[in-house]
């Protein structure tokens, strides 16, 4: 039965060597990281997934037996992630959660009921997987074959499948990296599946279609196993469908299975609150919500909190326990670093992660809350093989000023001279009344931080989004100022 068992874990390392974690650190570092590649490559031959079920075996297995929900989609999969693991440790479960990027630390990628991987436990971790990975180095060197090599990504799936392995987690939510059917997750033998939405981003790699993209994510599905969506565009929704009646999965989906909707922060609270959600199972039992508070801000959030809700009722059919108590707190209690993640007060600072279109249009939703009269300052910065121009046009007409900057990863990060030139031309095009101005342009996105903030007002709203990359750099110097908002939002 998985009803909740006493946690226990093996004995981790007690004792953190900085030496030790840098030296794993550097391991990882030293394979193809596509995460900061400026050319994501995405075929059979070098994102296959033979590499890392192979891996996986020669250290054990560490995902056999563990129950997994494997979540894709264009946005909301950390969201989702997030909110699934809190209800289930409310419930009194023992969750891990692998997700990606991190924002400052490795080892974010890699928590247990929201603690992270401690240093000395992830040095370890790592150690234990090198033997595997100079043997398949071996291999590939006596076969002049370089894409026998694992990756930085498949390498960090399997520290955190043996971390979890380590902790004897109840249950482990696993996060696509990109795509989902060339995905190293997709080894695992998921308990649920789940796709949020669908939406153009990474289209070199993933198709210049949404029937394209929707398949690459389908390819998470797996025979017999439930697959929870989100809201999706008809297109994306006949592909998706197709796919799960091919291998038999049953599709829990939005209005035939469940509905939901929105609740705008209550009078009296502050405009960046957080809203609720209210929830209806449709077919089948589920937790009903008649106004849920939510711990993440912004009405997208609406469809991931669903979206975890109907995951869970899914576990429940497999037996699994969550009180109608566990999945209110469990709700109201997520957090989740950068997404519309208010930092700071007097000015209020959003901080945002969102970098396509769809996620760039609901952080304008959001900020679109703030009182009219209060001034507005965007700090962007973008990655090259990003629809650039789709975001600053939905950025503009919102933004009356922009600082433009280049986030430390600059292989990847789009020139700012280039940046300053697309927004030109694009607001340009917009034909509006008042355009925005480009108040200054700077390579350092840190010194344009610091440049924005220096002159703000108390009552300035400054907003800082474009890439995860621009969000890891700048987060830690403005949650050391004064004035920090606690992590979450209010």
């Amino acid at each position: 039965s998985p009803a909740p068992v006493a946690s226990m874990s093996d004995p981790a390392p007690s004792s953190a060597d900085p030496a030790a974690r840098e030296r794993a650190i550097a391991f990882l570092l030293s394979r193809i990281n596509y995460e900061k590649s400026p050319a994501l490559p995405f075929d059979q031959r070098r994102l296959k997934l033979d590499r890392m079920r192979s891996l996986l075996a020669r250290v054990g297995n560490p995902d056999r037996g563990l129950p997994i929900v494997h979540v894709a989609g264009t946005k909301g999969k950390g969201s989702t992630s997030a909110f699934v693991a809190r209800i289930l440790r409310e419930a009194g479960y023992d969750v891990g959660v692998f997700s990606s990027p991190h924002l400052e630390s490795i080892e974010e990628r890699f928590a247990v009921n929201d603690e992270l991987c401690g240093p000395a436990e992830f040095a370890s971790l790592v150690d234990k997987l090198r033997p595997a990975v100079h043997a398949m180095d071996a291999e590939a060197a006596a076969s002049d074959d370089r894409s026998l090599r694992l990756t930085f990504f498949e390498l960090i799936t399997a520290v955190a499948l043996l971390h979890f392995k380590r902790r004897k987690v109840d249950l482990a939510v696993l996060e696509v990296g990109l795509g989902g059917r060339l995905d190293s997750t997709n080894v695992c033998q998921p308990a649920v599946t789940a796709i949020t939405c669908i939406d153009y981003d990474h289209m070199k790699q993933l198709g210049e279609t949404l029937p394209e993209i929707a398949a690459e994510k389908a390819g998470i599905v797996k025979p017999g196993v439930p697959l929870v969506v989100g809201p999706l565009e008809p297109s994306a929704y006949e592909v998706i469908a197709r796919i799960a009646r091919e291998r038999g999965a049953r599709m829990v989906e939005p209005e035939r299975d469940y509905r939901f909707s929105y609740e705008e922060p209550a009078a009296g609270s502050p405009w960046f609150g957080a809203g609720r959600l209210r929830y209806e199972p449709v077919t089948g039992a589920g937790h009903g919500l008649a106004g849920a508070p939510l711990g993440l801000c912004g009405e997208h959030q609406a469809a991931n909190a669903t979206v975890a809700v109907a995951i869970v009722d899914e576990l429940t059919r497999q037996g699994w326990l969550a009180s109608q108590e566990s999945v209110e707190r469990g709700l109201a209690a997520t957090t989740l670093p950068g997404r519309l993640e208010v930092a700071r007060t007097e000015p209020t600072v959003v901080l945002d992660v969102a970098h396509n279109v769809a996620s760039i249009a609901a952080l304008v939703k959001f900020v679109d809350r703030a009182p009219a009269d209060m001034p507005r300052r965007l700090l962007f910065a973008a990655t090259r093989d990003k629809d650039v121009r789709g975001m600053i046009r939905e950025l503009a007409p919102a933004f009356p000023r922009a600082w433009l900057a280049e986030y430390q990863e600059a292989s990847r990060a789009v020139p700012v001279a280039e940046l300053a030139a697309m927004w030109r031309e694009e607001t340009a095009a917009l034909g509006l009344v008042s355009p925005p101005s480009i108040v200054a342009t700077e390579a350092d996105a840190l010194a344009a931080w610091q440049t924005i903030v220096g002159d703000a007002g108390p009552d300035e709203l400054i907003c800082a989004t474009g890439s995860f990359f621009l969000i890891a750099q700048l987060r830690p110097a403005i949650r050391a100022t004064p004035h920090a908002a606690p992590s979450r939002c209010v």
